[in-house]
């Protein structure tokens, strides 16, 4: 069976900790009005089952897939894994359909639509694709498609990492949020496919179709 290496517990810790940041805040954002960024109350002005669908489906995914990049969590506890997989795919498509629509209210004009618009299309296929593959019994394409679905996934934490160095540095914020609507997930994939690429050391642990 083809191996694929896993993060060091300091790689997985940092996925951990900054996924539960961005899930905190985008919580924050929806149950508590008067911390809604101003961006965030104008959205939910014209699209709010589009903003509420993103920002949940996208903070539940965030977290969960957290614990889905696991080895030895995943090893360990095969039927939490089974269903908390079940529980990603499902607000992934809600956190990826609300993500369609504010794509083409982003600011920033046709290159923040496309950007954003093809990181959420990339989100629920690669993710359809990770299911679709286990569905099959196909244990190292379900992990390959998963890791890149949640390299899409992290794409919340990287744009709240560029975007006030961006902003920091005296950029224009149309243009750094032109750009960070690239920039906040093109990088994520490459580096996935090179860490997919790289000499491996650890064994997939055995999962069973029925996801």
């Amino acid at each position: 069976m083809r191996r694929i290496a896993d993060m060091r517990k300091g790689q997985w810790l940092f996925v951990v900790i900054s996924a539960a940041a961005v899930s905190a805040y985008a919580a924050a954002a929806l149950l508590v009005p008067s911390f809604r960024p101003p961006l965030v109350r104008a959205r939910l002005q014209v699209i709010p089952w589009a903003v509420v669908g993103h920002l949940s489906g996208g903070a539940l995914a965030l977290l969960a897939g957290a614990f889905q990049v696991n080895a030895r969590l995943r090893a360990r506890f095969l039927a939490v894994h089974r269903w908390v997989g079940r529980l990603y795919v499902v607000a992934v498509a809600i956190g990826g359909a609300g993500a369609l629509v504010m794509a083409t209210r982003s600011d920033g004009g046709l290159v923040t639509h496309v950007g954003f618009g093809l990181l959420a299309v990339l989100w629920l296929l690669t993710t359809a694709l990770s299911y679709r593959a286990i569905r099959g019994g196909d244990q190292v394409g379900h992990r390959r498609w998963m890791l890149r679905s949640y390299a899409l996934t992290f794409a919340a934490v990287t744009l709240r990492i560029y975007l006030p160095i961006a902003l920091t540095a005296g950029l224009p914020f149309i243009s750094a949020y032109q750009a960070i609507s690239w920039a906040c997930w093109v990088p994520n994939l490459i580096f996935v496919e090179w860490w997919l690429l790289r000499p491996t050391s650890v064994r997939v642990a055995p999962v069973t179709a029925g996801v």
